[in-house]
C-alpha cells in the first residue's frame, strides 16, 4: 500500500515539473517572440542602414546633428543607439548619427607675406607650413611668398601642410671689371652709359707728364665682378686752368 502511494506521489511530482517546464518554456517562447537583436550599423551608408534595421522590424531616426569624423566617410554611420546586439522589441526605434567626413577648411592667400608671417596664417587657419622653396622670381620683394601650394581658396583636410615658395633676389647679368687705367674719361664715360652702368663720383687731380682727362685710378678695381646696379668711380688728371673750384666734377 505504500509502495503504491509513493508512485502515485512520485508520478504527480513529474507531472508538475513537466507542466512547470512547459509552462516556462511556453512563456519564453511567448515573450521573445517579439524581441530581437539590434544589427551593427556602424560605418554602413546611411541607406544601407536604413534598410538592415528595418529589415529587422525595427525603425530608424537620424539624428539631425551630424558630425565630423577622420575615418568614417560622409554620411555613414558613426554612432548607434541601441547598440549592435541589443535585445529590442519589434517596432522599436534606434537612433543613428551619420558623419560628414574630414572636416575641410579653406587654405587662406599668404602671397607677398614673409615666412614667418606665412606660417602664422595658417596655423590661423587650421594648417601646417609645409616644404619651403626659394626660387628666383621677378615678382615680389626678396624673402617673400610668390607661389603656395594649395592655392588659395582650396578646401583640404584640417592639419594639411601647404608648400610655399619664396622669393630670391632676380640674377642679373654679370661682367669683369676693366682695367681704365690711363684710358681717355670721355670715352669711357660714353661706352657705360650707352650699355646701361651707372657712373659715380669723378674726381681730379694735378698729374704731371700725363694727358689731362686721363683716368688714374678706378672703382670697381679691374677683374671685379660688376652689375649694371653697382656705382662705378674714377679719378682724373686735370689741368689747373681746367679744375673745378672744389677738386671734384658732379655726379655723373
Amino acid at each position: 500500500m505504500l509502495s503504491r502511494l509513493a508512485g502515485w506521489f512520485a508520478y504527480g511530482v513529474l507531472l508538475l515539473v513537466g507542466f512547470g517546464v512547459s509552462a516556462y518554456l511556453a512563456f519564453s517562447w511567448f515573450v521573445r517572440s517579439g524581441v530581437t537583436a539590434v544589427p551593427d550599423v556602424h560605418g554602413l551608408a546611411q541607406e544601407q542602414a536604413v534598410a538592415l534595421i528595418r529589415d529587422q522590424g525595427l525603425e530608424i531616426a537620424v539624428e539631425q546633428a551630424p558630425r565630423y569624423d577622420e575615418d568614417v566617410p560622409e554620411n555613414h554611420v558613426i554612432l548607434q543607439d541601441p547598440g549592435a546586439g541589443s535585445l529590442v522589441k519589434r517596432g522599436s526605434v534606434v537612433e543613428v548619427i551619420t558623419s560628414l567626413g574630414q572636416e575641410l577648411v579653406e587654405v587662406p592667400e599668404v602671397k607677398s607675406q614673409a615666412l614667418q608671417a606665412a606660417q602664422v596664417t595658417l596655423h590661423a587657419a587650421g594648417l601646417n607650413l609645409g616644404r619651403s622653396f626659394n626660387i628666383y622670381s621677378s615678382f615680389g620683394r626678396p624673402g617673400t611668398v610668390v607661389t603656395q601650394i594649395p592655392s588659395a581658396g582650396s578646401r583640404v583636410a584640417h592639419s594639411s601642410p601647404v608648400d610655399l615658395f619664396l622669393s630670391l633676389e632676380g640674377r642679373e647679368e654679370t661682367f669683369l671689371m676693366p682695367d681704365l687705367a690711363y684710358r681717355r674719361f670721355d670715352r669711357m664715360e660714353e661706352y657705360f652709359r650707352r650699355r646701361g652702368f651707372r657712373l659715380g663720383s669723378v674726381k681730379f687731380e694735378v698729374y704731371e707728364g700725363i694727358p689731362s682727362g686721363t683716368i688714374l685710378r678706378q672703382h670697381p678695381l679691374p677683374g671685379h665682378r660688376l652689375r649694371k646696379h653697382d656705382v662705378i668711380s674714377v679719378v682724373v688728371t686735370k689741368t689747373e686752368s681746367r679744375a673745378p673750384e672744389q677738386g671734384d666734377a658732379p655726379r655723373l
